[in-house]
């Protein structure tokens, strides 16, 4: 963590409690990426339970989110915080929900995987799916590391990434299409797939949107409806 960031206040308790946030902030995340990898392996292997432990741990992050929100509306409301430590009170807001999406993202792969273990079909007969699926992870987990170092320096290597995910999912889908089209017995197992490469897309725009946020908080500047370009330049400090 940047010591000119957080740790600089008088009171030692404001510190104890900003730095006890940005821990439950990264265990959120490390247990949504935990989710969205045993999802993605119980869909492409049928495994129920694992799919089952998947739905289970959802109830862990919807509870980790109300607790840390809780503790930021408290923190809002008693310390009245000015300048970086309200944006960073504000962002974690924005990112244990965007967390929250990726769960209930993870989750309903994790419901289509039960749904598909009964069909013949496997998931790795789509190259495609397995490499936009280790695209959407590594997208994730870099946001979340950027957040644990208060940088933005990553950000645009992981908005890259994300042309990239777009690129394979445009591609997928018309694969999908005309496998539905060649054998009318494959729709339901298709349409699973279908569905499940749509949460994974969501899931690295979501890493995006924690991105936006993290500049947010670092530069104090809104670039949510900013073009590619015009978010680099601000990273850049241009």
């Amino acid at each position: 963590m940047d010591s000119n960031k957080i740790g600089h206040h008088i009171s030692g308790q404001f510190n104890k409690e900003l730095e006890d946030i940005r821990n439950k902030v990264l265990t959120m995340g490390g247990l949504v990426e935990q989710q969205v990898e045993l999802a993605m392996q119980a869909f492409s292997t049928g495994d129920i339970e694992m799919a089952e432990l998947v739905i289970k741990q959802d109830n862990q992050v919807d509870a980790l989110e109300v607790s840390i929100d809780r503790e930021c509306t408290q923190i809002l409301a008693l310390r009245q915080p000015a300048a970086f430590d309200l944006r960073l009170l504000l962002t974690v807001i924005k990112v244990i929900n965007e967390l929250e999406i990726v769960g209930d993202l993870a989750e309903r792969i994790a419901k289509l995987a039960i749904q598909s273990a009964d069909s013949d079909g496997k998931i790795d007969q789509y190259y495609e799916i397995q490499h936009m699926s280790n695209l959407v992870k590594d997208m994730l987990h870099r946001a979340l590391d950027a957040f644990a170092r208060m940088s933005i320096e990553d950000v645009p290597t992981i908005t890259g990434l994300d042309d990239n995910v777009d690129r394979e999912y445009a591609s997928i889908i018309r694969q999908l299409i005309t496998h539905m089209m060649e054998d009318p017995r494959n729709i339901t197992r298709t349409i699973n797939v279908l569905w499940t490469v749509r949460a994974m897309e969501r899931i690295g725009d979501h890493a995006c949107y924690i991105c936006e946020h993290l500049i947010y908080m670092v530069k104090g500047e809104a670039v949510r409806h900013l073009s590619r370009e015009e978010l680099e330049k601000r990273v850049k400090g241009g």
